[in-house]
């Protein structure tokens, strides 16, 4: 049964926030934090958290499915995440690095949310947008859907950085280095590029914000817009943990079902 996608002309609430909203000092951030981003040596282990809470890096609220785990080796590769283990406040995992380089390790999710009523009660489905039209009841009404993309990343480092890992996808909103992800230096200025779907992503708002905020009074975030080009730059107060997010969210139109993209990023800063 195939629906005209007209009747696909809402975004739908009450979904996964980390997908469908934009984020806030009272939304849960989600993050993927390392323990170590540059290594030396032939080979390396390193660990990594990923959770969502209302301050970045303290789990506190809900470990993070990691059903999306990519990690990109330095020669475009990816790598099988080691020790996965999923508590309740957060999930963890290892990986091994071999090969020299820079890796990237992502959690990517998306697809089509699509709420509906059959028979009174309300129903939701979630999945590919090529199966949505098969998967949606013939007799259903009030039929809305959402396309999301979320991409939740980090960046470690074995030797001397590289870039083949980084290459974007296309998919989604995605992280395009001017300045290494892996080189970065409390007091000086770093800038990235953002990208959705592959095309600059202009006057989108950034928020970034270092890890430790449970110790502090003032959370100190920094706010910035890209350009034209999708770019932005940063100077970075102190060194730490630093976690990055960006969103969009469109509404339905013509032929175009309402969206969802959302970036979280975590880098770290160097003395």
């Amino acid at each position: 049964m195939k629906k005209p996608l007209a009747l696909f002309a809402a975004p739908i609430l009450g979904v996964l926030a980390m997908l469908a909203l934009p984020m806030s000092a009272e939304a849960h951030r989600a993050w993927l934090a390392p323990t170590s981003t540059v290594l030396s040596g032939t080979e390396a282990w390193v660990g990594f958290d990923a959770g969502m809470s209302n301050g970045v890096f303290i789990a506190d609220h809900a470990a993070m499915n990691l059903s999306g785990l990519v990690i990109t080796a330095p020669d475009g590769s990816t790598v099988a995440p080691e020790n996965l283990h999923r508590a309740r406040y957060r999930s963890s995992f290892d990986a091994h690095l071999t090969r020299p380089g820079t890796y990237r390790v992502a959690n990517v999710m998306g697809g089509v949310i699509v709420s509906y009523k059959q028979g009174g009660e309300t129903k939701r489905w979630r999945g590919a947008e090529a199966d949505m039209a098969a998967s949606i009841p013939a007799d259903a009404t009030e039929v809305v859907a959402t396309s999301s993309a979320s991409r939740i990343e980090t960046f470690v480092t074995l030797g001397a950085p590289s870039l083949t890992a980084l290459t974007p996808t296309g998919e989604g909103i995605e992280l395009v280095p001017v300045s290494h992800p892996n080189d970065l230096v409390a007091g000086e200025a770093a800038t990235f590029k953002l990208v959705r779907d592959g095309q600059p992503a202009a006057s989108l708002e950034v928020t970034i914000a270092r890890g430790g905020a449970r110790y502090r009074d003032n959370p100190e975030e920094i706010t910035v817009t890209t350009g034209v080009d999708g770019a932005f730059t940063v100077t970075w107060p102190e060194p730490g943990m630093y976690w990055m997010n960006a969103s969009v969210r469109g509404e339905a139109s013509g032929d175009r079902m309402a969206y969802s993209a959302q970036y979280n990023g975590v880098v770290e800063v160097l003395p």
